[in-house]
């Protein structure tokens, strides 16, 4: 298959590394460190999250979000436990069943909410619909940030749910694949919409944000990571040369990339959207909060855009398409899909 050369709109697990985790990359390459963590990049990296969260806390790198995801939750819970989730989410949609697998059987339980966030409804009648031994016990609210549809959850939304969660001695899990493209859209200190919120346990995204590989599994209540590497080495998650994995995410952190960036990424979809969306036959199916665009698509057109080379994701709801913009997006990018979409429809 041949190289792309011009922007896609897929995913933004499709763009290059960025400059700032290029650079961190290069300066861990030089010499040799100790193996397995016990080098001065990742602990560098460590402290540079917890700064970046204005707390302490435990950090572990995982080689992606899958992992990080599931055996964040698999430390939660007991085999014969549930975690709750939107019906849209990661973890119930895309993650083969790795949740279920790491904990030894933990049950996912979904409910509805609109724009992809939970419904606290929903999640109290999932809660207390049966208390008796039959039932898979509740154990863990889980929340998408950004959701799977773009939108993003408010500080007081999180504290709703956490909230909730407390109330019926619950824990909070965030899979924050894309929580910096959430922090930029908010525009708050990253605090307000993690611990402070009443989130237990985040999986930071680092791929998507433009780091090669990599993602960052922080516990704020300490007490929770226990023995938390041990999963790891099981896994195959305990990377020997930890210092690759790392060091990228000191180099966007240092630098302020890392939500620069995501800024940047979120502009580009603002662009987008409003430009299809002025495009008749093209309707916006969810806000444009963060680097995602959803729009009506006739099937016709997308089958067409796709013979130009275009690709992205239609896997929501009859003829809906994503659009994905990433660090890396340009405004010239944009340009060539809307003047595709608008000659080909």
């Amino acid at each position: 298959m041949p190289i792309q050369e011009r922007g896609q709109f897929a995913s933004d697990n499709g763009s290059g590394i960025c400059p700032e985790a290029w650079e961190a990359l290069e300066r861990a390459n030089r010499g040799s460190t100790p193996a397995y963590g016990d080098d001065g990049h990742t602990s560098a990296a460590s402290d540079a999250i917890r700064a970046f969260f204005e707390t302490d806390c435990e950090v572990f790198f995982t080689f992606n979000g899958t992992a990080a995801n599931s055996l964040a939750l698999a430390s939660l819970c007991k085999s014969y436990h549930s975690v709750l989730c939107h019906e849209r989410a990661h973890i119930e949609t895309d993650e083969c069943g790795a949740p279920e697998f790491f904990s030894n059987g933990t049950k996912i339980l979904t409910v509805g909410g609109n724009e992809g966030k939970v419904s606290l409804d929903a999640l109290e009648h999932q809660i207390t619909r049966r208390k008796d031994i039959h039932y898979p016990k509740p154990k863990v609210i889980s929340v998408t940030q950004c959701t799977e549809v773009g939108t993003v959850y408010t500080p007081d939304e999180l504290k709703g749910v956490s909230r909730l969660a407390r109330d019926y001695g619950l824990r909070v899990h965030m899979d924050g694949s894309r929580l910096s493209n959430a922090i930029a859209y908010l525009d708050v200190a990253p605090r307000k919409i993690t611990w402070e919120a009443g989130v237990d346990v985040l999986c930071m995204g680092g791929t998507k944000a433009g780091l090669p590989v990599g993602e960052a599994v922080v516990f704020f209540r300490k007490e929770l990571a226990d023995e938390f590497g041990y999963r790891c080495k099981q896994a195959g998650q305990l990377a020997s040369k930890m210092r690759f994995l790392s060091a990228p995410f000191l180099g966007v952190l240092e630098s302020g990339a890392y939500l620069r960036h995501a800024a940047h990424a979120n502009a580009m979809a603002e662009q987008l959207a409003q430009r299809l969306a002025s495009i008749d036959g093209i309707a916006l199916m969810y806000p444009r909060e963060a680097n995602a665009v959803f729009v009506q698509l006739p099937e016709a057109l997308a089958e067409a855009l796709r013979e130009k080379g275009w690709r992205f994701y239609t896997f929501i709801g009859d003829a809906g398409a994503r659009f994905m913009c990433n660090w890396s997006t340009t405004e010239a990018d944009v340009d060539a899909l809307v003047r595709d979409v608008a000659a080909l429809g």
